[in-house]
């Protein structure tokens, strides 16, 4: 064969392969939301888990897939069971998401108590029990109930334990910032 011709090919060929390498990555920016970015790096770990909060949903001394840095690359979620750090404890607290950004909050008061809403509806654990606070946990929420007009902001979610009552969640220290939220939990 000629050189020339050989020359002439190849060069096709690599304007082909580059032509092809932009017009999937440009395709891909255009879908990228429903795909995992390319520098998003998961880190799965097994833990057990210490304590009652989330009983009989997650039992103490059970095993859960907990998995790190999952939220760099994925929108939280109502129900999603997370890891907190808490300042006030050494060991992150396992906890449910039960009001996300954008969501409508509310107290309603049910005889002595407050039922808390989320959205028009009455917030129930994995069990169907309905979640009461009062005293100092309904001053708390009352707080952001009143400062965000009803809404929960940007980046804030309310974390709540699957126990009614005699959880440290956000009863106690209030919504709580997504970069507190350091991994997602599965069972």
């Amino acid at each position: 064969m000629n050189k020339k011709l050989i020359i002439i090919l190849a060069s096709l060929f690599l304007v082909l392969i580059f032509l092809n390498s932009n017009f999937n990555e440009s395709f891909l920016n255009k879908n990228s939301q429903n795909l995992v970015p390319q520098d998003c790096f998961i880190q799965a770990e097994e833990r057990i888990v210490r304590g009652n909060s989330l009983s009989p949903l997650i039992k103490s001394g059970q095993t859960v897939k907990v998995l790190f840095d999952y939220y760099d690359c994925n929108k939280i979620k109502n129900n999603d069971i997370v890891l907190f750090n808490y300042a006030g404890n050494n060991n992150p607290l396992i906890k449910i998401v039960r009001g996300v950004s954008g969501d409508r909050f509310e107290l309603k008061k049910s005889d002595s108590r407050w039922n808390i809403l989320i959205n028009n509806q009455i917030v129930k654990n994995s069990e169907g029990k309905i979640y009461f606070v009062s005293g100092n946990e309904y001053k708390m929420l009352s707080l952001y109930e009143r400062d965000y007009k009803g809404i929960i902001p940007e980046n804030a979610y309310l974390l709540l334990g699957n126990n009614i009552s005699n959880s440290i969640d956000s009863t106690v220290f209030g919504l709580v910032d997504k970069s507190g939220i350091i991994a997602k939990v599965e069972i």
